[in-house]
């Protein structure tokens, strides 16, 4: 990837408060909670379906 991008989202206010709680339990901020989260995700995609290419996210 070039550049880092921001990405803005809603959710409910009772799953901020929960997410919250998390990242605060397991020492993160809610960022980095939430990057946890999405590079949780890609690995185990990529696990069950193999490696995503850099020619596949053009």
């Amino acid at each position: 990837m070039k550049r880092d991008k921001h990405l803005g989202i809603t959710i409910s206010g009772e799953h901020h408060g929960k997410l919250v709680y998390i990242a605060e339990y397991e020492g993160r901020s809610m960022s980095g909670q939430i990057l946890y989260l999405i590079q949780k995700c890609i690995r185990e995609f990529e696990k069950e379906h193999g490696p995503i290419s850099e020619e596949e996210l053009k």
